[in-house]
């Protein structure tokens, strides 16, 4: 296994290795020891799994309380995965990274607590699977507006293309007036 720092420190790209023959593939997606000394040293709590539609943009989200940290992954289909920094003492506070997650690279993205997160489906459909820290506390979800010009951040969509977003993500908060961490 694989543990690229990405541009932001904290933000993990994770490469597990992938052990494939005529039968199929066989991969770990987590194992304490490996992830610990690969610096992370997390304990989950819930595993969720959403399924969308081509263009579905999910995000950007936190929770002010119960911050969460993520393993998320793809098992089908390909995403834009982003993480914001809204740590408000950080050096790269509201900066952000972005990775391709998919089930043809099987790569996941460590993004821990203080990072607004999100995604948009490139393919078809994907599902997606993410590893929480801390429990879904709605009450305290937070949500930036996805095309905040402060971020500026490129989700990849082809040119023309509108994401498909809910009701919460359409009218989500702009970057300078969040609740940062």
């Amino acid at each position: 296994m694989q543990f690229e720092p990405t541009r932001i420190p904290g933000v993990v790209l994770v490469k597990p290795k992938v052990f494939g023959d005529s039968r199929g593939f066989f991969l770990e997606t987590w194992e304490e020891r490996k992830f610990a000394a690969g610096g992370i040293d997390a304990r989950f709590v819930q595993d969720n799994h959403s399924f969308s539609a081509r263009h579905t943009l999910r995000g950007l989200h936190w929770q002010a309380q119960q911050t969460q940290g993520k393993l998320v992954r793809v098992v089908t289909g390909t995403v834009y995965d982003v993480a914001v920094d809204i740590r408000r003492s950080s050096p790269t506070f509201g900066q952000w990274v972005g990775v391709e997650l998919s089930a043809e690279n099987h790569h996941m993205l460590w993004v821990p607590a203080g990072f607004a997160h999100g995604f948009v489906v490139l393919s078809e459909s994907a599902h997606f699977l993410y590893r929480c820290t801390d429990f879904y506390a709605p009450q305290h979800e937070r949500c930036i507006l996805w095309n905040d010009p402060d971020l500026g951040i490129d989700w990849r969509l082809p040119a023309g293309a509108a994401p498909i977003l809910s009701a919460k993500d359409a009218v989500g908060t702009r970057f300078r007036d969040a609740e940062y961490l």
